[in-house]
């Protein structure tokens, strides 16, 4: 089994729930539904019970990312072993302040602590790598994504490597557009989906630029077209959609990304950072 396929089943049908088709959702369904049946089961057993081909769940289990049905079958054994928690708890209408407020916090935890296990180590360090060796670093990000791209360009900007941010989705086309072999462009969406990202990424990709996506675990366009993708893991509830939670595994990652960035540019990065801090405290009273 490869280190690919020792992650979790569950989280990955969870988190990619909104990206299947309807005959997807049948499956999910059931393996989140009877988890047991899968374990204890043959695929022509589950095929037959839920009224599809053997092929169709064949597939399916490759789309979330295992080599077929017996490699599913194996992860998902152990998390019955160990459960795995709920991403969320629910939101009640009858709960009080505190407890909404509790529940958000342990939602972020949890979010957090997923995402940590589903992070690609590789992945993170080929991130590292081609950050601190671009000519110039420029983010993308459409809506909420927007303001994780300014909180990356926040950070990065100490590092002392040229970094850019446009906030006006043409003006960010603009600038993917002056890119070219030697810069690097990290496109941050939590759909992976979204139009205007997928056309930056294109021009990119003609341009030959390396390209970094940060967005959630399900299978998109975006992270099937990036040299580098560096997933979250998050689930909407009635009261908080996805992309909420998402963001704050998207900042941690980023925040990750920055240590990784100063710590590698050694001397450069600890000078970089003391000129900021030196610029930036006569705005202190």
């Amino acid at each position: 089994m490869s280190v690919g396929e020792m992650k979790h089943c569950l989280m990955r049908i969870r988190s990619s729930y909104n990206s299947f088709n309807e005959t997807e959702q049948k499956i999910a369904n059931y393996i989140l539904n009877q988890p047991h049946r899968i374990v204890h089961g043959t695929i022509n057993e589950v095929a037959d019970e839920i009224g599809i081909a053997v092929s169709t769940v064949f597939r399916f289990c490759q789309k979330i990312g295992f080599k077929g049905y017996q490699a599913m079958k194996i992860v998902l054994a152990t998390e019955l072993v160990e459960p795995i928690k709920d991403i969320h708890e629910k939101i009640l209408e009858t709960d009080n302040e505190v407890a909404v407020a509790e529940k958000v916090f342990h939602a972020n935890i949890t979010t957090l602590e997923q995402t940590l296990k589903l992070l690609d180590k590789q992945a993170i360090e080929k991130a590292v790598d081609l950050i601190h060796s671009a000519r110039l670093v420029e983010l993308f990000g459409c809506g909420g994504s927007n303001v994780i791209a300014q909180d990356a360009y926040h950070k990065l900007i100490r590092t002392g490597i040229s970094v850019n941010k446009q906030i006006d989705t043409h003006m960010q086309m603009m600038a993917a557009s002056q890119l070219g072999e030697g810069d690097l462009g990290i496109l941050i969406s939590h759909s992976g989906a979204t139009r205007d990202i997928l056309d930056i990424l294109e021009v990119l990709n003609e341009n030959n630029v390396q390209t970094i996506a940060i967005t959630n675990f399900a299978k998109s366009p975006l992270s099937e077209l990036a040299d580098v993708v560096l997933s979250t893991v998050s689930e909407e509830t009635d009261f908080r959609s996805e992309a909420l939670a998402s963001r704050i595994a998207q900042l941690s990652i980023i925040d990750a990304i920055y240590v990784n960035v100063l710590v590698k540019q050694k001397h450069h990065g600890k000078s970089a950072l003391n000129r900021v801090r030196k610029a930036i405290s006569s705005k202190r009273i």
